[in-house]
């Protein structure tokens, strides 16, 4: 007989009948019975094979069978506080995420009166209500208690170690914050991070010079992960690559370069001199992988569009700064200058107040609209467009910019060293996100497999399973063998793919037929079966 969802609940073994398996090695596919049992694989077997005494089947004939995709860059560390289940990745077959990226993580917070701004600057990309914890240990025990759709390895945010160290200020770290630095995140690794990450281009970190950086990165040891997203991804993409690879063998921890592209249509073309550096660098003995996104328009917070200047000090003070002319007067030929400076202008990047679209505010206003739409609708100019609805919006916006290429995308996705992360923006703040909050893997397998063929389904599979398993350290996943956790996905290979697009972005994955998390069925037929199954996970 072949089992109905309700029956499949881990308690006694049962087969996956005839699917075609894909294993996650980047081995060939072939047809098999996954026996599984206890919620681990206990082995394959020929077709039609196995027989067990419970009579258990899920009839997968047709379908491809692969390990439960792993997002390794995502930004839904605010998941299990939302009432509501995340379903934004659940539902695209991934079944752990990378969380606490480009330098934001919800821990620690500081002590005291610095707490608040720091909550303040949280909220510009997480929503939040109240924070009930400070510690890094602290916020896990928060994550643990509230449970989580997906499984979770958290990095901790540089970002976030800074002001706790040190406050919002763009001062140089004094040896006495270093160490603080180096404390918390000692203690963080302790308590079950799986590494740090930096946002360079994001104030606090964009003030933190290379000695600061090394001299954290050194307490993650050669098996922890130094998560980045570099300094520049537009005009100064070698030299941030560079910076990158130097720390990284300076500091002896691993190096992933978070979500690889080059932005700006001057700048297009430099994909393959950049995997060549870091293929050299690999063979010199750097350990050194890359993800990106399968989509040409970036996404984050609108006040990412101001220079790095007027974040000097934090919310409170990049706010009076948006309310004073001679302030704004300097910020807008900064902007508008058709020079390139020491900071990557997402104006400029995107060609312009046209390339910046808004996904969501606080109060849900201009959202779907360009920046020259709303400056259209205000009877403003773009600039002060921008400025108004960061003001009326006290910050909480974000963005989607359109700024890449199809052809650097397919260079950077050639690497065998390239796995997928969705870049997905926090959860629960409605709008219009990117499409990638949605339907990343499944566009990822369309994209790249059936329609440009730059890899072929099991080499697709590899980047998005047992690859990022092995960079991140996560424990018995990635993989189809025996005694592996059965977090697994169901598949047409012929149908995967997702039709949002960023009018409508959160519309339904197609081709997804059943996720599994250690042997229990999560959703089925594109239905949530409403119980939070994933967990946080240590290390390996």
């Amino acid at each position: 007989m072949a089992v109905r969802d309700w029956e499949v609940d881990g308690s006694a073994p049962f087969v996956i009948r005839g699917a075609e398996v894909v294993d996650g090695t980047g081995a060939p596919s072939a047809e098999a019975d996954i026996v599984v049992d206890a919620g681990r694989i206990r082995g394959l077997a020929a077709p039609g094979s196995v027989v067990l005494d419970s009579g258990a089947v899920l009839d997968a004939q047709g379908l491809v069978v692969s390990p439960g995709f792993i997002d390794v860059h995502s930004h839904a560390d605010n998941a299990p506080l939302l009432a509501e289940d995340d379903l934004t990745k659940i539902k695209q077959g991934v079944t752990t995420e990378v969380t606490g990226n480009c330098g934001f993580s919800l821990a620690p917070i500081p002590a005291g009166e610095s707490a608040r701004e720091a909550t303040s600057a949280l909220r510009k990309l997480f929503p939040i209500d109240e924070v009930t914890w400070g510690s890094v240990p602290e916020f896990y025990a928060v994550v643990d208690d509230r449970g989580t759709v997906v499984n979770v390895c958290p990095l901790v945010g540089h970002g976030a170690l800074r002001v706790a160290a040190m406050g919002p200020g763009a001062r140089a770290a004094e040896p006495a914050d270093i160490d603080r630095m180096r404390v918390i995140l000692q203690d963080a690794l302790e308590a079950g991070a799986f590494g740090m990450s930096t946002g360079l281009f994001y104030a606090p970190g964009v003030y933190a010079d290379a000695e600061e950086l090394v001299q954290v990165a050194r307490v993650l040891g050669p098996d922890r992960v130094y998560a980045t997203h570099m300094r520049n991804e537009s005009f100064d993409l070698s030299a941030s690559l560079t910076e990158s690879v130097q720390l990284a063998r300076a500091a002896g921890c691993r190096l992933q370069i978070s979500h690889l592209k080059v932005t700006g249509q001057a700048n297009h073309g430099a994909i393959p001199q950049a995997i060549a550096y870091l293929d050299a660098a690999r063979d010199d003995g750097v350990a050194v992988t890359q993800d990106i996104y399968p989509y040409t328009a970036a996404s984050t917070i609108l006040a990412a569009c101001l220079p790095p200047w007027m974040h000097d000090g934090g919310d409170t003070k990049l706010l009076a700064r948006l309310e004073d002319r001679q302030v704004l007067a300097r910020a807008r030929r900064f902007l508008e200058s058709p020079q390139a400076q020491d900071w990557e202008n997402p104006i400029r990047d995107a060609g312009g107040y046209d390339g910046i679209l808004i996904a969501s505010t606080a109060s849900h206003d201009y959202e779907g609209m360009t920046l020259r739409q709303v400056a259209e609708e205000l009877g403003l100019e773009p600039f002060d467009a921008l400025v108004h609805v960061l003001v009326a919006e006290r910050l909480r916006v974000t963005m989607v910019e359109f700024s890449m290429a199809d052809q650097d995308l397919d260079d950077a996705f050639r690497s065998p060293f390239t796995s997928v992360g969705s870049d997905g923006l926090a959860p629960g703040s409605g709008g219009k996100p990117h499409p990638r909050l949605f339907g990343t893997f499944p566009t990822a397998i369309s994209r790249f497999v059936r329609e440009r063929q730059i890899v072929d389904l099991a080499e697709a599979v590899r980047r998005m399973t047992s690859l990022p398993a092995a960079v991140f350290g996560v424990p018995d996943r990635g993989v189809i063998a025996p005694g592996a956790v059965a977090d697994l996905v169901c598949f047409d290979p012929l149908t995967i793919s997702h039709p949002g697009d960023y009018a409508t972005p959160d519309r339904p994955v197609a081709g997804v037929e059943w996720v599994m998390q250690e042997g229990r069925l999560v959703v089925r037929s594109g239905r949530w079966l409403g119980v939070r199954r994933g967990r946080r996970l240590r290390p390996q």
